[in-house]
């Protein structure tokens, strides 16, 4: 099938129902699946055809959904991004995948055009309500979705700590397929039910657990473009949410803040939440259980799985810490064991294709139809997996995925810097925050804070190193590599000294 059809289906069955919604707007099924079509029209007027690539760089705003689907029904291949990136973020996304089009949220439209400078792209701004005059000349709408099956629809860029950041191509069957297993055997979803989307629709998690599962269920996906525990609370109460998706922070986050006003939100609705991204703390999936009082399933995945691998199965004995059993149809095996200990391979219909345009990494990530993720975890006796570390290097700040290397390579750009390390520190409610440790040139007189702003300004917010410490030299192995192991970070207490006093949490 082509993933489109999972909105036509919905307008069939559900027309009337509320399909997405935002603040006071909402959009049936029915008027969903004339948006989809007519933006496909649209592509296709536009010179878009059947496996062409088209960016779609927005916030969590009901335009998402449409010009996600409808390039999906004209056939083409969807590349979502954050709007958080920089040009030369963007730059690389669109060279790599040689998208033809990127649609835009409007308030970050100067920095995309810069990013499409050398690529050719045409960039299209989009803003709330936008889509009317976009689409005013293309009254009639597509109704027959073009390609589908094993066709690419998707192209996820993530990076492992080595070079720049690669796409993970993603069949129609692999996100159909890991969409109907957690609609179905994870979440329940029904009609009836509405999902809270606090996760960015850019991202693989809350694009198939949550927007695609809310729709293949002809359920209510309710948006928040941003998170922020006040306005999710509220959303949970006033919305009448029954199935919440997060990450760890957000757990954390909605917790701390429940117990500040614990009789504030009515959230009796709530029957089931869904944790990922990083592991979620035993002590806040308790607490949250208790103060919330829907369980809590927590699960892992990655972009190159569709994203889901393994989850703790409502309908099966729950274990606190791990990440549960594998989806029907997937595979986990553990290589290498050491102490119980080994490389976590997938192998299912949810393994993605490839990656887009990289044959070498394709081969070294997938061999013998097993993906190699890079991450170390143990089964214990019953089949539960365990995550014991992740990727080698990869910081994982609030869910967001941090690559040291893209930041050392922005940090060897300052003419000071000698060496730069990045790794994670530990972080009570971000799970990790990006540090760098930086040796200067003889001479250099480069500050922290310099260092610290020169990054910003290259990187989305949730990248750049709040932590920067100066060391006379790195220390290295025998053939002059860099161990980030034996780096040692500042003290808590002489943190404050390493970072700027207006320290962003975003």
């Amino acid at each position: 099938m082509n993933l489109a059809d999972l909105v036509s289906r919905g307008a069939a069955e559900h027309g009337h129902r509320t399909a997405v919604e935002l603040g006071t707007t909402r959009i049936s099924y029915t008027e969903l699946d004339a948006t989809v079509g007519r933006v496909a029209a649209m592509l296709g007027a536009r010179g878009v055809r059947p496996g062409d690539r088209v960016g779609v760089m927005l916030p969590n705003l009901i335009e998402f959904p449409a010009l996600y689907y409808g390039t999906l029904r004209a056939g083409a291949v969807v590349v979502p991004m954050n709007p958080l990136l920089k040009a030369r973020e963007i730059a690389h996304h669109l060279q790599d995948s040689g998208a033809e089009l990127l649609f835009v949220f409007d308030a970050v439209a100067a920095e995309a055009e810069k990013g499409a400078e050398h690529s050719g792209t045409v960039v299209v701004p989009v803003a709330p309500g936008a889509l009317t005059g976009l689409l005013a000349d293309h009254p009639d709408p597509v109704t027959v979705s073009a390609g589908g099956g094993q066709d690419t629809a998707v192209i996820l860029y993530t990076s492992g700590t080595t070079g720049k950041p690669k796409g993970a191509e993603l069949s129609h069957d692999n996100i159909a397929r890991n969409t109907e297993l957690c609609a179905r055997d994870l979440f329940d979803l029904r009609p009836e039910d509405v999902v809270l989307g606090c996760l960015p629709l850019f991202h693989t998690f809350g694009q198939t657990c949550g927007m695609n599962t809310a729709v293949s269920a002809g359920a209510r996906l309710t948006l928040l473009p941003r998170f922020e525990p006040q306005a999710a609370l509220d959303a949970l109460a006033s919305r009448e949410v029954t199935v919440f998706l997060g990450v760890p922070t957000m757990f954390a986050a909605l917790l701390a803040a429940r117990h500040r006003a614990p009789d504030a939100h009515d959230v009796s609705a709530l029957r089931l939440c869904a944790s990922g991204g990083s592991s979620l703390p035993v002590e806040v999936l308790h607490g949250f259980e208790k103060a919330f009082g829907s369980p809590v399933l927590e699960g892992y995945g990655m972009s190159e799985t569709s994203p889901v691998a393994t989850f703790n199965h409502p309908d099966r004995p729950r274990k606190a810490g791990t990440v549960g059993t594998p989806l029907q149809g997937v595979e986990i095996r553990l290589d290498a064991v050491k102490d119980g200990i080994g490389e976590i391979c997938v192998r299912g219909h949810n393994v993605m294709k490839g990656y887009w345009n990289h044959p070498g990494a394709t081969a070294e990530a997938l061999v013998d139809g097993w993906l190699r993720t890079g991450d170390l975890g143990r089964v214990d006796e019953d089949g539960y997996l365990s995550v014991v570390d992740r990727k080698k290097d990869l910081v994982i700040r609030g869910g967001y995925n941090v690559y040291p290397r893209e930041i050392e390579e922005v940090l060897y750009e300052h003419p000071d810097v000698a060496e730069a390390a990045v790794i994670g520190l530990p972080h009570d409610e971000l799970g990790e925050e990006v540090g760098a440790a930086v040796a200067l040139h003889e001479g250099a007189t480069a500050t922290p804070d310099e260092l610290r702003e020169f990054v910003r300004g290259q990187v989305a917010a949730y990248k750049y190193p709040r932590v920067v410490w100066l060391l006379d030299e790195l220390p290295k192995g025998a053939t002059g590599k860099i161990l980030k192991r034996e780096i040692e970070p500042p003290r808590q207490a002489d943190r404050g000294r390493c970072r700027s006093a207006t320290d962003e949490r975003a």
